[in-house]
Parts: C-alpha cells; structure tokens; sequence
C-alpha cells in the first residue's frame, strides 16, 4: 500500500494547529479563571459574606467557568458538541424543575447573605413567626422563639415576604393605652403618668420626649395614649414595669382602672 505523506502532512499540520491552538487557550482560559475567582474572593471578604459561603460560592464560580471552558476547548478541537449541549441542556432543565423549590430557597438564601435584611442575633417577625435569628443557611433561616423553640423559615418566601427588623435601630418607642374611670380627675392622672415616666431612668428624651394626651372617650374608659423612647434592649422591661407601677399607683392615688361595665334595665309590665 502506498503511504500518501502528502494528505497526512495536511492532516497533522490541521489537527496540529488545532491542537495547538486549544492547548494555549486552555493554558489562558485557566489563567483567567484563577484571576476571576480570585476577584470574586476579594469581592466577597469586602462585602463581609460569611466566611463559611466563601469557598463555596468562589468553587461555585470556579466549576461552572471551568466546565464552559472544557465544552469551548473540545468544540475547539473539532469534536461535535452540539448534541452533547442538547442532552445537557435538558438534563438541566429536568433537574430544575424537580429542584425548583430547592434553587428557589437557593437564590433567597444567596439574596439575604448578599443584601443582608437582617443578621444574627436580630429579632425579626417574619412570615408569621417573631424570634431570634440563630443561624442564616444556604436554603433555610432558623429562629429561636423567645419560650426557646427553633423555627425554620424557608429562605425563599423569607426573602420575598414582608419581615419586621426589630434591631435595625438602637432606639424603639413603647406604646402604652391607659384607662380611668369617668369621673376621675383627668389632670391627677396625667401628672402621675408624667412622674411615673420621669422615675426610670431608661426612658430618654431623644429623639421626643415623653407624650402622654386623652386619645378616647371609650365605652367604659377615658384612654390615655403614653409613648416614650427608650434603647432598643431595655424596650420589654420599662414596657412591663410601667404597667406595674400604673396599676398599684392609681391604686394608691384613688384613680381607677376601669374594666368593661355594661348597663342592664329590667322593664316589668304593669
């Protein structure tokens, strides 16, 4: 058989400058992958993403561009890529939608990490559930109740819901409704509301001083509307203490505290 060195010159000189040519793209595509997830690390610590998600979102990057570059280096070579795409494209597409809810929980989780909403060690009230964040996961957000149950919320509906941040801010205004009875001395009963406030020392007089006004002439009550600032962790106590001593000082300043009266008349036919 006669060797024709002519058509095998052509085909190592093709096929050779292919080869060639894929290997110094994958030589700089390489290159360029490091540069890039090496910048999405630096991007990351900047923003102060949790540690623990670091390393996975800088693989998550270095896989996926690593995987492009394989499918880009072969199609390189002349090797048909076509249906290999097809098949996994829709692979993909079935791994989606059985995922759906899961890659759903996957972004939210990636959202709150990114935007962060709230943190740890926040008091929020979201998706109908109020604690404690304990811990911010890839796919879920885990609470505990002030009684100490662990709540787990779906990061998904979590980063699409309404949430109330109760530790956004350092200071938070309490809110109190207080009651006599008609017939009491309204004045007397504003003036030790007013001293009642002025006795703790946790009440501040920024960014308003206390406000204390009649807000209803209720079916039983004349209602008084008492706000007042006070730091965000001593909220609960002054709340709880005011009501305490509102109620043993009417007591003592002859003031009452009404509770729901109804009026019944007997009619008796002749």
């Amino acid at each position: 058989m006669e060797i024709n060195w002519d058509q095998i010159i052509e085909l190592v000189t093709h096929y050779g400058l292919r080869l060639a040519g894929a290997i110094i793209a994958l030589i700089v595509g390489l290159w360029i992958i490091k540069s890039i997830t090496k910048f999405a690390r630096k991007t990351m610590v900047k923003k102060e993403v949790d540690p623990s998600l670091q390393g996975f979102f800088a693989s998550l990057i270095n896989i996926g561009l690593k995987t492009l570059l394989v499918v880009s280096i072969l199609g390189m070579v002349g090797i048909e890529m076509t249906s290999f795409i097809a098949i996994l494209g829709a692979a993909g597409l079935a791994i989606g939608m059985a995922l759906s809810g899961s890659l759903q929980n996957f972004a939210g989780g990636v959202m709150i990490l990114l935007l962060k909403p709230f943190k740890v060690g926040d008091f929020i009230d979201a998706q109908g559930h109020t604690g404690t964040v304990n811990s911010i996961q890839l796919f879920y957000t885990v609470l505990k109740t002030p009684d100490n149950k662990t709540i787990i919320l779906p990061n998904g509906s979590l980063s699409t819901g309404a949430m109330t941040n109760f530790s956004t801010e350092p200071k938070r205004r309490v809110d109190w409704t207080i009651g006599i009875g008609y017939g009491d001395d309204v004045d007397k009963a504003k003036m030790v509301i007013e001293r009642l406030l002025k006795e703790d020392d946790r009440i501040l007089n920024d960014p308003a001083a206390p406000f204390i006004a009649v807000s209803e002439l209720a079916d039983s009550s004349v209602n008084f509307a008492v706000r007042a600032w006070v730091n965000a962790s001593d909220f609960w106590g002054v709340y709880f203490l005011m009501n305490e001593k509102v109620y043993k000082t009417f007591a003592e300043e002859g003031l009452n505290i009404p509770f729901p009266q109804m009026d019944v008349h007997v009619h008796k036919d002749a």
